[in-house]
């Protein structure tokens, strides 16, 4: 039976790749120092005969795991963003640390893989939501989710206009799962193409929101744009779709109801319990 290390197992999109490979019947070790990520991330699956959690920081002595994220790109000059495009990144910004770490991450995993011939895939992840995600995350669907069930304001920064596309974190999982069972070397864009401007977003959230629990939508207000943010991100799926036979399925709508009712069931937010105190 395989085995299957996953670092940061108990965060957000690690819980997501574990439950994954547990239902493709890998024995899987999910190692997390738990100072982002969460034990109720993967307490469902504290009782499967093939999972093991261990405790431990990936910077101390441990076989390491490597995993990427599209911010290699930084603000992009193309859209949508194929592989081979280098991207366009300020040094001097106020963010490039956090580009510019994603690409060093690729050229380490790369460099791994050319001295000690490790076997290495790398997956450019597109702003994944979905359960698990922390309510205190700083992404725009955690900070929206929260906001309207708190019944506070949306804020938006910047006028609503720029866009993403957002993906399900269980399609994510999916996309990743086919990379590294693939043959493909060199990096792979794991997103989804559909476009959603932070303005819809918004308004999509505080209606679901509304509909979920019966009360009123809130105010959505617009503050000061954040500097170097990129205005728009778009990935280029045609190597995942070729070369993977990966697309992502769970649509928007649909992804944002599961991400709000779980938030609905954690205690800060969950209604019933709110009615008992």
């Amino acid at each position: 039976m395989p085995t299957a290390v996953v670092t940061g197992g108990a965060g957000f999109l690690g819980s997501h790749l574990v439950a994954l490979l547990l239902e493709e019947g890998f024995h899987v070790i999910a190692v997390d120092s738990l100072w982002t990520g969460s034990v109720e991330n993967v307490s469902r699956l504290g009782k499967h005969p093939k999972f093991t959690f261990l405790r431990h920081n990936v910077t101390e002595p441990f076989p390491k795991s490597l995993e990427k994220a599209d911010q290699v790109y930084g603000d992009p000059l193309v859209c949508p963003q194929p592989e081979e495009y280098w991207g366009n990144v300020n040094p001097f910004g106020g963010r490039s640390c956090y580009d510019e770490g994603k690409r060093v991450a690729e050229a380490l995993a790369y460099g791994y893989r050319l001295e000690r011939n490790v076997d290495v895939r790398i997956g450019r992840i597109f702003n994944a939501y979905g359960p698990g995600i922390r309510p205190d995350d700083g992404r725009v669907v955690p900070n929206f989710i929260a906001a309207a069930l708190r019944g506070k304001d949306i804020i938006i920064t910047g006028d609503g206009t720029a866009s993403r596309c957002f993906q399900y974190a269980g399609d994510c999982a999916i996309g990743l799962y086919k990379l590294m069972e693939s043959s493909v070397l060199s990096p792979v864009n794991i997103g989804r193409e559909e476009e959603t401007t932070i303005g819809e977003m918004a308004r999509l959230i505080n209606d679901i929101v509304a509909k979920r629990t019966g009360r009123p939508e809130v105010r959505i207000v617009y503050g000061p744009k954040l500097d170097d943010d990129p205005y728009k991100r778009v990935p280029n799926t045609r190597k995942a779709k070729r070369e993977l036979g990966h697309e992502a399925k769970i649509g928007l709508r649909e992804g944002l109801k599961q991400t709000v009712d779980w938030f609905l069931s954690l205690p800060e937010f969950n209604l019933k319990q709110k009615a008992k105190l």
